[in-house]
């Protein structure tokens, strides 16, 4: 079943992954503020940039139509817990929103569907939107596992964050179409979506406030077609992010 919602704005996100430098960045981000400021962008604009680098992205997006974001949260609230950033931390840069089990973690750092939750908690404590990404890899697809993986991935978040649900962001990312130049076709997205804005129904009243990105390459040339499917409320872009010309053509087609 599809859930066509009309009333909130889609969000385009750019996560720089483990991408840039202090000059890069500002060059990076004055394009945005300058295209950004000629096309009066519909939808929402973020950036997730890696943690050094939140103090200058505050600064080079003040008083823009960029809000942005970290890439990573601490499921502890403080502690001796070596390199970890916790959520108070970001909440003292002005971070809106933080990825909370993006593939990459989730494959290279083993974080279970358990700890994807608790970040998604402290990232609601400290009053910042977590990012939940959820997805499945190309065996699991083609196992015909798709559906039950990111629903089991998603219930965990919904268990233990309970009412504060209709908080969240979510983005799903099939494993298989990140970074690897290929993209689920609209349909398979929209399908995923639609199973996702199912189960977000069931589980709170407000779902239809909860906004579900795509997250498999999306770049200028298919942004519009993905963009355009009835669940689909917006782009997790990763290296399309990274050149600003892509990134405002995405950001135009979100609308």
């Amino acid at each position: 079943m599809e859930f066509l919602n009309t009333m909130k704005k889609k969000l385009i996100a750019g996560n720089w992954k483990m991408n840039g430098g202090l000059a890069a960045n500002e060059a990076l981000l004055r394009a945005l503020r300058e295209g950004l400021a000629q096309q009066a962008p519909a939808c929402d604009v973020a950036v997730a940039v890696p943690a050094p680098y939140l103090a200058q992205t505050q600064a080079l997006t003040a008083g823009t139509a960029i809000d942005f974001g970290a890439q990573d949260v601490s499921q502890h609230e403080a502690g001796a817990y070596t390199g970890e950033v916790s959520a108070g931390m970001l909440r003292d840069f002005g971070v809106r929103y933080v990825l909370v089990g993006h593939s990459e973690r989730r494959q290279y750092h083993g974080e279970t569907d358990a700890d994807v939750a608790a970040k998604a908690q402290r990232a609601l404590a400290a009053g910042i939107t977590p990012i939940v990404c959820v997805g499945e890899t190309l065996a699991q697809r083609e196992a015909g596992e798709t559906e039950a993986v990111v629903k089991r991935q998603l219930a965990a978040v919904i268990h233990l964050n309970g009412h504060c649900i209709s908080e969240i962001v979510v983005a799903y990312e099939p494993v298989w179409a990140i970074g690897t130049g290929r993209t689920a076709t609209p349909e398979q997205a929209q399908q995923v979506h639609a199973v996702l804005r199912g189960q977000l129904a069931a589980a709170s009243t407000q779902a239809d406030r909860i906004r579900l990105l795509y997250g498999g390459s999306m770049n200028a040339a298919n942004a519009a077609q993905l963009l355009s499917q009835p669940d689909i409320d917006g782009g997790l872009v990763g290296g399309a992010s990274l050149k600003a010309a892509d990134f405002l053509q995405i950001i135009a087609a979100a609308r």
